[in-house]
Formats: structure tokens, C-alpha cells, sequence
């Protein structure tokens, strides 16, 4: 009888498949977290420059508003 002769052909296209899966993981992974990093310092800006913004125009109507009222406090008692 012939000695029967073992293939590993299938276990070595299992390990290929799993490195490959493997590999796109990490791309796919890395690329998200670029993502939400570059989305995190673009939300960042546009809160300070709406901020900036609206700060700048409350401090401009709050010195042009006329606070006077002409009311003598001393008869509303």
C-alpha cells in the first residue's frame, strides 16, 4: 500500500484568507478613525467660529441697546 500523501493546500488558503481579512480590518479600521478625527477638529472649528460670531453680535446689540427706561424705581414701591 501507498503511504497516503497529506495536502495542505487547504490550510494554507485558510491562513491567506485570514491574513487578508485581517488586513482590510486594520485599512478599514484606520481609515474610521481618520474620519471621525478630521469630522471631531471640523466640528471644533465651526463651534468656535459660530461662537466667535455670535458672541461678537450679542456684545454689539448689548452696547447699542438703549437700557433706559425712564421709570423712577422709588414710585413703583
Amino acid at each position: 500500500m501507498e503511504p497516503e500523501k497529506k495536502s495542505h493546500g487547504a490550510l494554507i488558503g485558510s491562513i491567506i484568507i485570514i491574513i487578508i481579512l485581517i488586513i482590510g480590518g486594520i485599512y478599514v479600521w484606520q481609515s474610521r478613525v481618520k474620519d471621525l478625527e478630521i469630522k471631531k477638529q471640523l466640528q471644533a472649528e465651526a463651534i468656535n467660529a459660530v461662537t466667535s460670531d455670535e458672541l461678537n453680535k450679542l456684545q454689539t446689540e448689548l452696547n447699542t441697546t438703549d437700557t433706559n427706561l425712564n421709570i423712577d424705581l422709588n414710585k413703583l414701591e
